[in-house]
């Protein structure tokens, strides 16, 4: 039998099996979309983040089928600069794919998907949730002092030197690694971390959107409001509203 190239090998791989492969690893939440953001195949992770019992009642539908309208629109928002640009997003931490003010983040990569003649027809991509990567023996496992400290007090106050020595870093080292790691700045990723909790404190408690401003240590409320519009796509206020019963006035 005459030697078969490996590129040649694998456009003779059927793409279902190897999306298979995926279900064997529980941590992990894959999918692939095709151009209209529609799912294509997704693993059992993956249906649990959905909501849905089988891959099949995934299948033909949209983030926003799924997920809070602000997380499906930054989804779709990764989606099309990944197909519009051809690069990939590596490692970038965002928010778990669930309720807004969840406590949880993780760690995502989506890559472009080509067809035979290189045209760009979708994406394929997975997440890890971050404290499954902090319990790995990974280069990533080296910020897990900060990453925990973040999420365990958001308001506290964390200045890059102080960040940069509970990892054994330079300040410089610090900066370069996280960001290259991580795919952000330990700032924004805090900034992200306070926006998460924010969510919380507005949806559970009567607290001042003032008063929660400083109490998660941004520098005042309009920082605040920019932060989290910026995150979010809408104001504390506008968050909090959309979360209150009918008929209440929350302020």
């Amino acid at each position: 039998m005459a030697a078969i190239s490996p590129q040649a090998f694998l456009r003779r791989v059927r793409g279902a099996e190897l999306a298979r492969l995926f279900d064997l690893l529980p941590d992990m939440s894959f999918f692939i979309k095709d151009r209209q953001g529609r799912f294509m195949a997704v693993n059992r992770r993956g249906c649990d983040y959905c909501g849905v019992k089988h891959e099949k009642d995934a299948i033909g539908k949209t983030d926003a089928d799924f997920f809070p309208r602000s997380r499906a629109a930054e989804y779709h928002a990764d989606d099309e600069t990944v197909m519009r640009t051809g690069n990939a997003i590596v490692n970038r931490v965002e928010s778990a794919p669930e309720a807004e003010g969840s406590p949880r983040l993780v760690m995502s990569s989506k890559i472009p998907l080509r067809d035979l003649e290189g045209n760009i027809i979708g994406i394929a991509g997975f997440s890890r949730e971050l404290d499954q990567v902090r319990s790995r023996s990974s280069e990533e496992a080296r910020f897990a002092k900060v990453i925990e400290h973040m999420h365990r007090q958001p308001d506290a106050a964390l200045s890059s030197a102080a960040m940069a020595r509970m990892c054994g870093l330079s300040q410089s080292q610090f900066d370069r690694s996280f960001r290259l790691v991580f795919g952000s700045s330990a700032r924004q990723y805090l900034l992200r971390v306070r926006v998460e909790a924010a969510c919380r404190r507005l949806a559970e408690t009567e607290e001042t959107v003032a008063a929660l401003a400083v109490e998660l240590g941004f520098y005042d409320h309009a920082h605040f409001t920019r932060c989290f519009r910026r995150a979010m796509g809408l104001t504390p206020a506008q968050y909090r509203q959309q979360r209150a019963p009918k008929g209440a006035k929350r302020g």
